[in-house]
């Protein structure tokens, strides 16, 4: 039952990033690319009718990691406290940014809230690739210093926003190192060229052609930031490649991701404005399944050896807890879907000047 709720757990997590992950990009695109009040205009067209649906996901991945895995939740929530707390501030600007800017049509009014939805989207895109960093990097689990465990609890940890040597290899590292501010980049990349992608596909215009000549010096720094991470990932402590040995087909993953990645680059001229969004999708799913399986049976990964790392299994709920989460997740699931395709139903195809309100 562990498993099947970490796939489950793994699932709602993907779908949430690649959903939600267009509005980033379209935010950063919004705050950087649209000059004009129509290409502004354009970009809240793509996303409006889609972005609050979208944190559903987001939402019911919280309630799934509470349910099943109340000692990671306890753990990840308590040690994670404050950027965890700047996440949710982010949050509320992005949506006020959305909802708010044109309340009043005035330029004073305006101008400050696309601001707060551009730059928040911008540092949310960043805060989670800095987030996923660190589970992959791994955290200093029960504070140990000079070998002496100083939380009573295990799972239990304090990490500090950065730490003086600004090293992944620290003691007691820091949320933001050189190894997390490397995955926030290579975030910060995809889910431009995502959202990007979005744009693309839901409007029509010469904002889109201007769009399509981005993609190229985008797609050129996600490469740079990739190749830095990918030295830097292989040196982690928490790095392993036992699931790799035992089940040789998860090595397509990488190789699923890196066609991705290509089809990214090769999109950028197409008519068929599909394949970009679909290559970009490609990408994050193989990615975050690849650094995962890397990872498997650890959730969070301990930095010293003194406390072990946490798995899906010493985290997990009773398996009367899980076996009768089930059932509610199912119906639960089902309600999302049905939401979920009848918003994409109503507002498929491109969205025109009458999407321009919701």
């Amino acid at each position: 039952m562990e498993l099947t709720w970490y796939l489950i757990l793994c699932f709602m997590l993907i779908m949430y990033i690649v959903l939600d992950g267009f509005d980033f990009g379209a935010g950063i695109i919004h705050f950087f690319f649209a000059k004009t009040d129509e290409e502004k205009k354009q970009v809240m067209r793509a996303i409006g009718p889609f972005w609050d649906g979208n944190e559903v996901w987001l939402i019911a991945f919280g309630g799934v990691l509470f349910a099943a895995f109340p000692t990671l939740y306890a753990s990840a929530f308590s040690g994670f406290y404050l950027p965890l707390i700047l996440i949710l501030w982010l949050f509320i600007f992005r949506a006020l940014g959305i909802e708010f800017t044109h309340l009043i049509n005035h330029e004073l009014w305006i101008k400050p809230w696309q601001k707060a939805f551009g730059i928040s989207s911008l540092l949310l895109a960043l805060f989670f690739g800095v987030a996923f960093g660190n589970v992959i990097r791994g955290v200093n689990l029960g504070g140990v210093e000079d070998g002496i465990a100083k939380f009573t609890n295990s799972y239990s940890f304090f990490t500090p926003l950065w730490d003086g040597s600004f090293s992944p290899f620290a003691q007691r590292p820091g949320v933001i190192d050189w190894f997390t501010i490397t995955i926030g980049l290579v975030a910060v990349f995809t889910l431009t060229i995502h959202g990007a992608y979005w744009i693309i596909l839901k409007t029509e215009g010469d904002f889109v052609k201007k769009l399509q000549s981005k993609i190229l010096p985008l797609w050129i720094a996600l490469v740079v930031f990739i190749v830095i991470s990918l030295i830097a990932f292989v040196t982690m402590k928490s790095f392993q490649n036992q699931i790799f040995n035992q089940h040789p087909s998860i090595y397509l993953l990488p190789f699923i991701a890196l066609s991705g990645l290509i089809g990214m680059l090769l999109a950028r001229n197409s008519s068929k404005h599909w394949i970009g969004f679909t290559s970009s999708t490609i990408f994050i799913i193989a990615g975050i399944c690849t650094a995962v399986a890397s990872l498997f049976p650890v959730v969070i990964p301990s930095t010293n050896s003194v406390v072990d790392s946490l798995t899906i299994y010493n985290t997990a709920s009773e398996k009367y807890a899980l076996e009768t989460g089930i059932v509610w997740w199912i119906i639960a699931f089902i309600l999302i879907v049905i939401y979920v395709t009848f918003v994409h139903r109503v507002y498929k195809g491109k969205l025109t000047e009458k999407h321009d309100h919701h």
